[in-house]
């Protein structure tokens, strides 16, 4: 069924190919599962050890974070076949979740303890934000190293769905009410496995797919490759007009939406004052947006490139946030945000999101995993630490004209800068797509 379906939607696909992306499909399910389980308990223990309102100070404590990760991401990449790098993240990753489960369930500085830990709750907020960053790029950075462009065309949007089920299912069944648990902290074990298991279906996905699946755009760059350090990431950023655009399109997606996922959650946070309710609540709100996304590939958005190209498909999703904005303005009430959340999640999910992440086919080694994941670590954290110091501005509208009048003042000023930033957004897409379109129709690495 699933087979026809693909067929259907994004043309035929050999046999072998059919089992690749089904692979892939199947790994990347229980990724965005486990990291869409991840996102509430994120944000529902962190309010419960810190607060809510100080979400802002936590996405800004991420940004610290990330030079040294990629630092170190760039040195494992060095060293590593690229396959292996997931067997390093994944038992890292599986190891510390296991060691926060713990943590939560302490007496006195866990969950409903007597004194409970700022440290651990920022601590926690930090590695759920690193795991969504690193794991999933990563995901995307081998498969587009071992995935020809008119083979990515049809299978890219299969893994997505594949993602999109996992990311209903993990939400949907993995709440601490189903269990009987009084926290949710006991999820966060469940969750080590799955991280674990990740590592092990790599493995697995390696060994037995055939060679000839495992090739991937070999363009010509017109020069040899040079030796290459975790640096060298940076630097094609900063000097490759094509890598800064992706940055500039990934970044003000992020400062507008961490904006506006901010009122979101206070807003929940106020009707649900119980970790273990609003914590429900938000994989109720995490299991739509996966849900909306999958629903919008089953129903052939990917048609929209196939048919329209990508730059039309990079293009609508800014059109589509200045929609979202002007209502949110009109209407900051929980339920209207909760639909502008899910539908603006969703639709980078199922249409910006692969389209995206085929934009760096055409490019080198190096540009995949170590520009990717500047791009993919500054261009989101650091977008989002941006985004959360004009949240952080909230306070001293508050403080200076009230609740009433500061809130109002605050989302006029928030909603007419987004607006702008929207507009450098749209034209910004439409030259990738260009950009990208001619350099596969001239067999091109473009950096």
């Amino acid at each position: 069924m699933l087979k026809r379906l693909a067929t259907a939607l994004w043309g035929e696909m050999s046999s072998e190919e059919w089992k690749k992306f089904l692979s892939l499909g199947g790994i990347f399910g229980l990724i965005i599962g486990t990291y869409w389980t991840l996102r509430p308990l994120k944000d529902g223990l962190f309010s419960e050890l810190v607060g809510m309102e100080f979400a802002p100070d936590a996405k800004i404590v991420s940004l610290c974070v990330i030079v040294p990760l990629v630092m170190l991401y760039g040195k494992v990449v060095d060293r590593f076949p690229r396959e292996k790098v997931f067997y390093v993240l994944t038992g890292l990753y599986g190891t510390l979740s296991v060691l926060f489960a713990f943590a939560m369930m302490h007496p006195k500085y866990g969950l409903g303890g007597t004194e409970p830990s700022h440290i651990l709750g920022y601590a926690w907020y930090v590695f759920v934000e690193s795991f969504g960053s690193l794991i999933v790029a990563l995901f995307w950075a081998l498969t587009s190293d071992i995935t020809l462009p008119e083979s990515a065309k049809k299978g890219y949007y299969f893994v997505t769905l594949l993602g999109q089920i996992g990311g209903v299912m993990g939400p949907r069944y993995l709440k601490a009410k189903h269990f009987g648990f009084k926290t949710s902290a006991p999820i966060i074990l469940i969750l080590a496995t799955f991280i674990i298991g990740v590592g092990l279906l790599i493995k697995a996905f390696m060994t037995f797919t055939p060679k000839d699946q495992l090739v991937g755009y070999k363009g010509d760059d017109g020069a040899a490759k040079e030796e290459t350090g975790f640096l060298e990431g940076l630097k094609l950023l900063l000097s490759k007009p094509y890598l800064l655009a992706i940055f500039a399109v990934i970044s003000i997606y992020e400062v507008i939406v961490t904006i506006l996922d901010y009122r979101f959650k206070l807003m929940a946070r106020a009707n649900f004052p119980i970790e273990i309710d609003f914590t429900a609540y938000l994989n109720d709100y995490a299991q739509w947006v996966n849900f909306v996304a999958m629903l919008c590939i089953v129903l052939g958005v990917s048609n929209i490139q196939r048919r329209l190209g990508l730059s039309v498909s990079l293009a609508l999703l800014p059109l589509m946030i200045a929609s979202a904005v002007v209502t949110l303005k009109a209407a900051p009430v929980l339920s209207v945000a909760f639909v502008i959340m899910v539908a603006a999640k969703a639709v980078n999910y199922a249409l910006n999101g692969p389209s995206l992440k085929q934009l760096y086919i055409p490019t080198s080694t190096d540009t995949k995993y170590k520009a990717s994941a500047w791009i993919e670590m500054f261009g989101s954290r650091g977008s989002k630490a941006i985004g959360s110091t004009i949240n952080k501005m909230r306070q001293s509208f508050l403080a200076q004209y009230g609740l009433i009048s500061g809130d109002t003042m605050f989302m006029a000023m928030s909603s007419y800068l987004s607006l702008g930033l929207i507009g450098f957004w749209f034209f910004i897409a439409l030259y990738l797509g260009r950009t990208h379109k001619k350099a596969i129709q001239e067999n091109k690495i473009i950096c």
